[in-house]
């Protein structure tokens, strides 16, 4: 046997032996985190964050005190804590409140003005800098929701709204199809099949909920449009989909629920403002069709849909 096949001989032994005493691999801690492993490369990096033991091939390998720790790390991430602020902090007990002035809130004012300013390198690079160093859904809480919901107050009455309201929307549009695009093409299996049924196009929180789909490694279909049940029922059929979710800004009659999802056998989830309407004839809704769940924003949807199995 020659020196370099003895060498990798050992190096994949080496590494079968750590992953037997409990270590773990990268792929596994961002499975079990959220955190995928481009930003604990990213965390290590700059900041000297859950340094992993390497392996002679360079794999990085975790200890579930390492992914404990980056549980904390999530915890002073969503009080508002830069990440550049976190090390001193671990060990420490997470605040109760968040600070009223944080990393968050400065992100966001960046974003803001750059929307404002029509500046799409702007808010495409700022964004860029925070998904390298928080997970989707932490970014979706901390950042993009609380922002469109200021856009929103923003907007009311103001003169250049739509504008405005048009460029920011078609640029998310763009930024989180391209990354639904890139892990579809990566991803095997059944995908989940995403509709708006809103009036509103270009529905950001649709996006936000398919990203986040998307981001838990489950393939995701966007139908942006709202379609009629029977082609609805055909949509499923052919897609083969693992499940349906309408998403809706505006007022819907659950009592017409039961023929638009005739036909549809698997899981099916109504979500956005939409649940919040006339609770009580959606409990009755609820108990009427089968394997149909709700969820009011992108974050409860993505909670049902990993409670469910979907994702």
């Amino acid at each position: 046997m020659t020196q370099p096949t003895q060498a990798a001989d050992d190096n994949s032994a080496q590494y079968q032996r750590a992953l037997a005493e409990g270590w773990l691999p990268i792929r596994e801690v961002a499975r079990q985190t959220g955190v995928n492993a481009v930003t604990l490369r990213a965390w290590e990096r700059r900041y000297g964050l859950i340094v992993p033991l390497r392996t002679p091939k360079g794999h990085r390998l975790f200890s579930q005190e390492q992914v404990q720790e980056i549980l904390t790390i999530l915890t002073w991430l969503n009080r508002g804590v830069a990440v550049s602020q976190v090390k001193h902090l671990l060990g420490s007990a997470p605040p109760l409140s968040k600070p009223a002035e944080n990393d968050w809130q400065r992100l966001r004012q960046t974003l803001r003005s750059a929307i404002t300013q029509l500046a799409e390198r702007k808010v495409d690079d700022t964004f860029n800098q925070a998904m390298a160093l928080y997970p989707p859904r932490t970014l979706c809480e901390q950042l993009l929701m609380p922002l469109l919901a200021e856009l929103e107050l923003q907007w009311q009455g103001q003169f250049g709204s739509q504008m405005e309201q048009v460029f920011f929307y078609s640029w998310l549009r763009s930024k989180l199809g391209a990354r639904i695009y890139h892990n579809n093409r990566q991803l095997p299996g059944a995908p989940l099949l995403l509709v708006n049924h809103s009036d509103l196009p270009l529905e950001p929180q649709l996006w936000l909920t398919a990203w986040l789909a998307s981001s838990a490694d489950c393939p995701v279909e966007v139908f942006d449009w709202p379609l009629p049940g029977a082609e609805l029922a055909l949509a499923i059929e052919r897609l083969q989909a693992r499940g349906l979710l309408l998403y809706s800004s505006k007022a819907l009659n659950p009592e017409h629920l039961p023929k638009l999802l005739s036909g549809i056998d698997c899981k099916k989830f109504i979500a956005g403002p939409a649940v919040c309407i006339h609770p009580a004839q959606w409990s009755v809704c609820i108990t009427r069709i089968a394997d149909l769940y709700l969820a009011q924003d992108p974050l409860a949807a993505h909670q049902a849909l990993f409670q469910r199995g979907i994702i």
